[in-house]
């Protein structure tokens, strides 16, 4: 089935005029064109998906290029991409590691200005309560 660039766009959630940017960019190599049109087959749904999911985990433009390029060369470059993806999603996990890192202390942070709200006063809250009625560990830097 083929797909204009609107529908496309439906399917994907990837806005119209990034779509034609990653295509100016050569990261939808196989485009078809009819009169000068777009069409988007299914792999191209499935190939946009992947960008989308590269560009959102903060891949830079030039390493999605070059994961595009590989891709054109089928299996000769299986071990290129799987590399590629690996050190994204070693990036992404860092990403993550560092998120949950904050994560903790902004947890610590609502328990501490909901026990200060509902004692009247930040004097009356026992930082060492924290563990004991929520179960996770005060964040290391408090």
């Amino acid at each position: 089935m083929a797909y204009t660039i609107s529908k496309a766009s439906d399917l994907t959630g990837i806005n119209p005029t990034t779509i034609r940017y990653y295509d100016k960019e050569g990261l939808l190599p196989g485009i078809q064109r009819m009169n000068g049109i777009r069409l988007f087959t299914d792999e191209d749904i499935k190939w946009l998906h992947v960008l989308s999911c590269l560009k959102n985990t903060g891949m830079p433009i030039s390493r999605i290029r070059e994961y595009a390029k590989l891709a054109v060369l089928g299996d000769k470059s299986l071990k290129e991409r799987q590399a590629l993806i690996m050190e994204q999603r070693q990036f992404v996990k860092e990403q993550i590691d560092h998120l949950l890192f904050y994560m903790q202390e902004l947890d610590y942070k609502e328990w501490y200005y909901q026990k200060a709200l509902a004692l009247g006063s930040e004097s009356q809250v026992n930082p060492d309560d924290y563990e004991k009625e929520t179960g996770k560990k005060k964040p290391a830097l408090l």
